[in-house]
């Protein structure tokens, strides 16, 4: 096996975890600075007694939100449409802002036809 596909296999993709309070999202990739919760740290594995850092909210108070990265949505919806159910959120803001600068971009040309 190659050292890229090893790699691949040592390294799982982490699910990230939101507060339903206040929208705080737990990485394990980060950890807890303010908690002293190491990098790598699974949510699975925070004590039980763990509060969010931003509005003390329960362990209870999380969802899974899945790793960073996917497509944004229900899995079962993500075949319809054109397309745009598979894009990440990021590609989603790329999309949608481009569009309006472009358009803007082009409202502002219609000066230049005097």
């Amino acid at each position: 096996m190659s050292e890229q596909a090893e790699q691949a296999m040592e390294t799982p993709v982490l699910d990230r975890y939101e507060c339903r309070s206040c929208g705080y999202v737990y990485e394990p990739e980060k950890g807890d600075d303010k908690s002293d919760v190491p990098p790598g740290t699974l949510f699975a594995e925070l004590p039980t007694n763990w509060r969010c850092p931003v509005c003390i909210a329960k362990k209870t108070a999380f969802a899974n939100v899945g790793p960073a990265g996917t497509a944004s949505g229900f899995k079962e919806n993500l075949g319809y449409g054109l397309g745009g159910n598979t894009l990440t959120p990021t590609q989603k803001n790329i999309l949608i802002f481009g569009a309006l600068a472009l358009g803007f971009l082009f409202f502002i040309s219609l000066y230049g036809l005097q």
